[in-house]
């Protein structure tokens, strides 16, 4: 199993902007010197909490400090964006990074975003899936474009120069384009299936019980099969909150306590999803429990591992049990409420925790 990391950087709104994006780069900047093989980095524009609003100019500010790790978007929120503007900014960072490219897709989950930029009352789904095939249709033809589509328009026709080169949009660096993963929140993913039918990957997002997350190996393994093909647990990426201390109190009291931050994390995400959304389902155990139910202290319970390093060894492998084989633990970034606390955690991941859990696997 490979180590990567997602990054839903959900800081206090009272932190100054330029420091937690100091913070988000060396978080980056650590994992690629420990080892981990990729890192995901999210984008919203309207939230005070989630301040990195282009994950691609994020990801182009660490292309040259970076030589080894893959860096991907987690993800793209494709309605929000012109396509010709997605593929015009992916060539260019994939010819960056040249090739260090993992190129992650959505419809976009926060609605204030979908607000902002006048599709709140539109089917983003179908926005969604109109600009990917847009995407790739400029990627895969020659200039002049000219894509009609129902909420994009795409055309160089009336000013293309071509013995100068105007009106070409480049072509990433990966031929025929980067590898495509698409984020899964939801129990028995439809959206899963879609992705495995076209060949991409799919990320398990680390804020589903496991026994949701198990459920879209099934989508995915079913998705494959209608197109006549095998599924790899390789192309499965599940991210997971993790934190791992030198010590079971600091553990307890860092990763699953009122003051760390993930429970900070959590009260973010139940207030946008239970209260602001209606999505409870994602969080309950049992679907007879009432809202109410639905806690920090309680959601954290269930969905952080967290503990000293044999303890997080034995959890992640009992999660996996559950959720079955999959190819990449994505371990999830969250605010550096303790910096030092925050890198240990991530050192002991990479150098003690993965070792040990890849151990246990081969035998």
């Amino acid at each position: 199993m490979k180590l990567g990391m997602f990054m839903m950087p959900l800081h206090p709104p009272s932190r100054p902007y330029a420091e937690i994006l100091r913070e988000d780069r060396e978080a980056v900047l650590l994992a690629e010197r420990l080892g981990y093989v990729e890192a995901f980095v999210g984008e919203h524009v309207t939230d005070a909490a989630e301040r990195i609003t282009s994950c691609l100019m994020f990801l182009a500010s660490l292309a040259h400090e970076t030589r080894n790790i893959v860096l991907g978007s987690g993800t793209l929120n494709l309605p929000n964006t012109h396509p010709a503007a997605v593929a015009a900014q992916v060539a260019m960072l994939d010819h960056m990074l040249e090739g260090r490219f993992i190129m992650g897709i959505s419809p976009g989950g926060l609605m204030s975003d979908a607000e902002v930029f006048g599709n709140l009352d539109k089917n983003r789904n179908e926005m969604f899936v109109e600009a990917i095939n847009m995407v790739l249709d400029i990627w895969r033809s020659d200039p002049p474009y000219n894509l009609e589509g129902k909420h994009f328009q795409v055309s160089t026709q009336k000013t293309m120069i071509p013995e100068i080169g105007q009106g070409e949009i480049a072509k990433p660096f990966q031929r025929p384009h980067p590898p495509i993963a698409g984020t899964a929140v939801a129990p028995f993913s439809k959206g899963v299936t879609a992705l495995a039918e076209r060949g991409w990957q799919t990320i398990s997002a680390n804020f589903l019980l496991p026994k949701w997350v198990a459920t879209h190996w099934d989508s995915y393994r079913l998705g494959r099969s209608n197109v006549g093909a095998v599924a790899n647990p390789a192309d499965w990426r599940v991210a997971k909150s993790i934190f791992v201390a030198d010590d079971e109190a600091t553990a307890q009291e860092y990763g699953l306590g009122p003051k760390g931050p993930y429970q900070f994390y959590l009260r973010q995400l139940i207030r946008k999803l239970v209260t602001g959304g209606g999505r409870a389902n994602l969080f309950k155990a049992d679907q007879e429990m009432p809202d109410s139910a639905v806690t920090p202290d309680y959601a954290a319970r269930q969905l952080v591992i967290a503990g000293t390093v044999n303890s997080v060894v034995d959890q992640i492998l009992a999660f996996r049990e559950t959720v079955g084989d999959f190819g990449t633990l994505l371990y999830a970034c969250h605010d550096w409420v303790d910096p030092a606390l925050g890198k240990r955690s991530m050192q002991l991941m990479a150098e003690q925790v993965m070792p040990r859990v890849n151990a246990a696997l081969k035998n």
